[in-house]
Parts: structure tokens; C-alpha cells; sequence
């Protein structure tokens, strides 16, 4: 059985492949956990994960905050912006289906747009999760 954090974030790529606006602002399945060498802007990578023990009564609870990052280059801010809401549709209280867990909630809870040193536009999504052992 996966971990509920490889679980979780196996079902966030899933959705955000099968996300038709998300792709649209991309121009293409640019969605990566590890991005390739040679990449194309604008792009999504699933970023930084946290995890936290919230069991109580013997019950395997644990929360999970999930980072995404945004990147464009000739977009721009509005291009950074565009793709952070299609983020959020497309994962916000989204009833995904984990292998060997159960999603109690997923909901959308920070992003921060701003421009790097390599005149990029990075935007930071982050979401917070909460997941069970499935019986």
C-alpha cells in the first residue's frame, strides 16, 4: 500500500492531467513532479510536502499541506494569476480517489505570486488535506 502522502499527491497529478481549463492556460499536459531538463513555459510542479499526525482513539488521521508551484516567463503576472485559479478549481474540495486511503477534505489554503531573479513569475499554491486509512 502507498503512503497517504505518495497516495495524495498521485491523485493531485491525476486530477490536474485531466483538468481541461488548467491544461488550456498551459498550453499542454506541463504538469511535472520531477520537471525535465528542456522546459517550456508556463508549467505547474508539485512542490514541497508536510505531514502531521492528527489520530485520535486509535484512528490513523494525518493532515497534509501540498505545495504546487506556477512558473511563466512571457505571461507574465496575469499568466502566473490565470494559472493559480485554475489550480484551485481544479483541487479545491476535489473528491479524489486514493489508493489504500480515504480524502477526508482538500482545500485550497495560500498562494503567493511574485517575480524571481530569472524574470520568471512563480506562483506558490499551497493546499491542505486531511486523509484516512480506507477500510
Amino acid at each position: 500500500m502507498l503512503s497517504s502522502s505518495s497516495a495524495l499527491r498521485a491523485a493531485i497529478h491525476r486530477a490536474l492531467l485531466r483538468d481541461s481549463a488548467l491544461l488550456a492556460v498551459l498550453g499542454g499536459p506541463r504538469i511535472y513532479d520531477e520537471p525535465p531538463r528542456e522546459l517550456t513555459f508556463p508549467y505547474v510542479t508539485l512542490g514541497e510536502a508536510r505531514l502531521a499526525d492528527l489520530s485520535v482513539d486509535g484512528g490513523r488521521i494525518e493532515e497534509h499541506q501540498l505545495t504546487l508551484h506556477a512558473w511563466s516567463r512571457h505571461g507574465g503576472h496575469k499568466e502566473a494569476h490565470s494559472i493559480a485559479a485554475a489550480l484551485l478549481s481544479a483541487l479545491d474540495d476535489a473528491p479524489l480517489t486514493l489508493s489504500g486511503h480515504r480524502l477526508v477534505n482538500l482545500r485550497f489554503a495560500i498562494a503567493d505570486i511574485r517575480r524571481d531573479s530569472s524574470r520568471a513569475y512563480h506562483a506558490v499554491v499551497r493546499f491542505r488535506a486531511v486523509t484516512e486509512p480506507s477500510d
